[in-house]
């Protein structure tokens, strides 16, 4: 079972950068797509960074400009450099991460993460 641990979390103002950090244990020869989520109270959880197994990355609207994901050379790390703060950024923010596989078309992941991480708090205040 892989176990995501995040870090990083905490309370900025606006303006203000955070890092967070998001360590797969387990499995240590696996390496894994990564991706950030958030989830606003009472909202659903949105996407807003991910990285393809070919480097592409992709982020949302929102967060694009501001925000960069980033993934160690192992790809057992990933990070979120956030920077420029809003207040609209508070969340509970999430890594997911699903294994690399190999295919006679190269190496692929699934569309879907399957593995979580606990979750972060991020608050930023006006």
């Amino acid at each position: 079972q892989v176990q995501l641990v995040e870090s990083g979390g905490g309370s900025v103002q606006t303006g203000g950068t955070l890092r967070l950090s998001c360590a797969a244990s387990e499995y240590p020869d696996n390496r894994y797509c990564m991706g950030w989520f958030r989830q606003h109270p009472g909202e659903e959880r949105e996407a807003i960074a991910r990285i393809y197994v070919n480097g592409t990355i992709i982020y949302s609207d929102s967060v694009k400009g501001r925000f960069t994901i980033s993934q160690d050379s192992t790809k057992k790390t990933a990070y979120l450099q956030m920077d420029s703060l809003k207040p609209e950024d508070t969340a509970i923010y999430y890594c997911a991460a699903d294994p690399i596989f190999a295919t006679p078309w190269g190496p692929r992941c699934r569309s879907q993460f399957g593995y979580w991480g606990q979750g972060t708090t991020v608050t930023v205040s006006s």
